[in-house]
């Protein structure tokens, strides 16, 4: 059997391929040491990453080396996230990295999204627990450093959109050994003394160890528990942490969630000052709606002369009177012509009226009418009726 030679293109596209279908390979955590790092001009980076036995060329775009908050360099030991792909004209694969941090860290990664599945299982980012925040809060508590720019920004912010609003700092570590408490006793306080309507808490961006008190444990679930609604504002937009997932709403920086606390007044009142003129509009559109038909009620002729509907009813009903009438007199007058006819039939039919032509009817006592000469006996006393009256008499 023949088999047809394929190109060193086709192979090396095959390969690459069947690289990119395998969804391990999408997505892969690899740690080890860079070497022959080359940061390009164009702002990509290019790098060996390798370990005692073996080595895997990485690249880096400059998309996604904003990310970086460390200048890597050979020697150093990190952790990369990223694609493997198979570049076709070399026909070697490497690791397409989106995003690389100082190893050291990898534990705390693992430990991330351990207790993010954990917390999750147990219902403490379900969007049904979060509470909504309030349209005009009175006062803003802040959880974070008073030193650091945070604070800073969230009260230029917040007084820019509304400087009647009071912001109530309640200062906290936000890194270090035992922040993490400290932040939870915080959220509780201000929970217990009712100091705040809504919670900011914050800081400024990080490494993941610089960020690791927001996902302790502890942090989460007195965040789950505070009955004032919290704004998570933990790092750089592209940071998310444990606080993040749990709390009531999450902000990319400090300062969006100064935005998302406090509403803006001059937005305020644009919004009030148009709603004004809409009602005044619509007002004046009913008011004038109102006249028209006003107008025409007062112009219609039932009110000019509401007594010419009145007398078109009387009239009506002289009408329906006089119909009446007409009907019933037609009726009596039929009646009668009927009744003279019936009578005249009846007359023609009496006994009485054959009386007149010389006849009598002959009754015994009872006035029981003898029509047979059997019905007659001697000596029986009956009655005989004439045109002009009855006499009595005896069959002899």
């Amino acid at each position: 059997m023949k088999i047809n030679p394929i190109s060193v293109t086709e192979l090396n596209r095959y390969v690459k391929d069947k690289v990119a279908e395998d969804e391990y390979l999408n997505s892969v955590l690899v740690k080890g040491e860079i070497s022959n790092f080359k940061h390009h001009y164009t702002g990509h980076m290019y790098f060996t990453l390798k370990d005692e036995n073996s080595l895997v060329k990485c690249v880096m775009f400059k998309t996604s080396t904003a990310t970086l908050n460390f200048v890597p360099k050979d020697g150093m030991k990190v952790i990369v996230l990223g694609t493997v792909g198979v570049f076709e004209r070399d026909g070697v694969y490497q690791i397409y990295c989106k995003a690389m941090q100082e190893d050291g860290i990898g534990n705390l990664y693992e430990a991330f999204e351990k207790l993010k599945a954990k917390l999750e299982d147990e219902g403490l980012f379900d969007t049904a627990h979060k509470k909504t925040i309030p349209f005009m809060p009175k006062i803003i508590g802040v959880l974070t450093s008073n030193t650091g720019a945070v604070i800073r920004d969230i009260i230029n912010v917040s007084t820019r959109r509304n400087p009647n609003v009071y912001i109530r700092l309640l200062p906290v570590p936000v890194q270090g050994e035992g922040a993490g408490v400290k932040i939870a006793k915080a959220i509780k306080t201000m929970n217990d003394k009712k100091l705040a309507d809504v919670i900011i808490l914050g800081r400024g961006g990080g490494s993941l160890e610089d960020l690791w008190p927001f996902n302790e444990e502890i942090v989460a679930r007195a965040i789950y528990d505070s009955e004032i609604p919290i704004i998570s504002a933990v790092g750089h937009e592209t940071d998310f942490t444990i606080a993040d997932f749990v709390a009531d709403l999450r902000a990319p920086t400090p300062s969006a969630a100064a935005e998302l606390a406090v509403a803006d007044i001059s937005d305020l009142e644009y919004t009030i000052n148009l709603y004004q003129r809409r009602l005044k509009i619509s007002l004046k559109n009913r008011t004038d709606l109102m006249r028209l038909r006003y107008e025409k009620c007062m112009s219609s002729k039932v009110y000019k002369e509401p007594l010419d509907r009145i007398n078109d009813y009387y009239l009506q009903i002289d009408q329906y009177i006089k119909s009446i009438k007409n009907h019933v007199e037609k009726v009596i007058k039929d009646s009668r012509i009927d009744a003279t006819k019936l009578i005249t039939k009846l007359d023609t039919l009496s006994p009485l009226k054959t009386l007149t032509r010389g006849f009598c009817i002959t009754t015994d006592e009872n006035d029981k009418v003898l029509s047979k000469v059997e019905m007659l006996e001697k000596d029986m006393k009956i009655k005989l009726r004439f045109q002009d009256g009855t006499k009595d008499a005896k069959v002899i």
